[in-house]
């Protein structure tokens, strides 16, 4: 029996979330982001620099022996969660999560020193819609060098360092230089996609890609339930704020009574998600190796949260009527990203059928 999770925030995880609610609020306010979005250069690499060198978040999930912060993923679930508050344009899920989990799973630990201090941001080179679960697509490999070609490979565009999975079962290391990254029309403007293109890269093996490649997309999904939450929060937040302003017929147009149900149906909705996100963390947290437990874990929250934030944003976009609509005003950010995010790593879809065959339970 696995003991009981613990979905509280200590007092530890509610000062980091303090730290980099104030970061970003000064660094990734939504004029800004909204400006990077039409630029050529969509990613703050000077949020990020701040973040990873200056607070060492980067490193949250690497050992202190590999350069690391030595934490779990619970202090990388709470920075996530203000980062999905902020929409902000930085390679933390791709970076200190998913392509950190692939280096530990293979246990290179001078790449995960580059990447613990932020002197190099990873991607892992796996298109960003698939699961955990399924088979991904891997490049030729002949003679040490990486032929072929990646799609929808997410902030492959900012990265140094691309992990690549081999046609010959391995996990190959290159240089971001050494590949042709091409950006893709992208529905979310924060989490741009690129396709990698490979031609005779050289590339040094690190392992073996199956199991790496599961365990980071198992930490990445767990944790982007941690980055809806924060996008769900912002909603419901950013919209009570505005109904209580907005006045129609001389009152408070939250005041009116089909509005507070709806609001109410949020609120249920964005602390249940809580609950999932947090579970999934905990379980990511405590688990030394791949487990049925944490296994049901992520499916669970997924299959509540990508709904859930998408929901929230949608009722933010439509409570915020005209004004919403604008571009300027940037709720559209957040419904962008919690659209992009109900793809991301496996569909709600998915992961409640992972969940139906891990509980043993058929189908109709």
């Amino acid at each position: 029996m696995s003991a009981q999770p613990d979905l509280l925030y200590s007092e530890e995880e509610e000062a980091l979330r303090a730290a980099v609610r104030d970061l970003l609020t000064d660094r990734c306010d939504p004029a800004g982001v909204i400006a990077r979005t039409e630029s050529d250069a969509p990613h703050d690499l000077g949020a990020w620099k701040a973040l990873a060198d200056g607070m060492g978040l980067a490193g949250l999930l690497i050992p202190e022996d590999d350069g690391g912060q030595g934490a779990t993923h619970r202090e990388a679930a709470v920075v996530l969660e203000e980062l999905g508050r902020s929409v902000a344009p930085v390679p933390y899920l791709t970076s200190a999560v998913v392509a950190t989990e692939a280096l530990l799973a293979c246990g290179d630990r001078e790449l995960l020193g580059r990447l613990a201090t932020g002197r190099a941001i990873g991607a892992l080179a796996v298109p960003l819609h698939l699961a955990p679960d399924v088979a991904f697509p891997a490049v030729r490999v002949e003679r040490g060098l990486l032929h072929g070609q990646l799609t929808g490979i997410a902030d492959a565009s900012c990265a140094d360092l691309l992990l690549v999975p081999g046609d010959d079962g391995g996990l190959y290391a290159v240089e971001a230089d050494a590949a042709t990254v091409t950006p893709q029309v992208s529905l979310d403007l924060t989490r741009p996609l690129a396709t990698v293109t490979l031609d005779a890269a050289p590339g040094r093996r690190l392992g073996d890609a199956r199991p790496a490649v599961e365990r980071a997309l198992r930490a990445g999904a767990g944790l982007l339930a941690s980055e809806q939450l924060g996008l769900a929060e912002w909603s419901l937040t950013e919209t009570v704020r505005y109904l209580k302003d907005r006045k129609q017929f001389n009152r408070p147009v939250g005041g009116f009574q089909a509005l507070k149900h709806r609001l109410a149906q949020l609120w249920l909705e964005t602390v249940n998600l809580r609950a999932t996100a947090r579970n999934a963390a905990s379980a990511l947290a405590s688990a030394t190796d791949a487990n049925t437990d944490t296994d049901i874990a992520v499916a669970v929250a997924q299959s509540y949260a990508a709904p859930a934030a998408v929901h929230a944003a949608e009722e933010a976009l439509q409570l915020h009527a005209g004004i919403g609509m604008t571009w300027e005003h940037p709720v559209h950010l957040h419904l962008k990203r919690a659209k992009a995010d109900s793809l991301a790593y496996g569909t709600a879809g998915a992961h409640r059928a992972r969940l139906a065959a891990l509980v043993d339970l058929p189908s109709p």
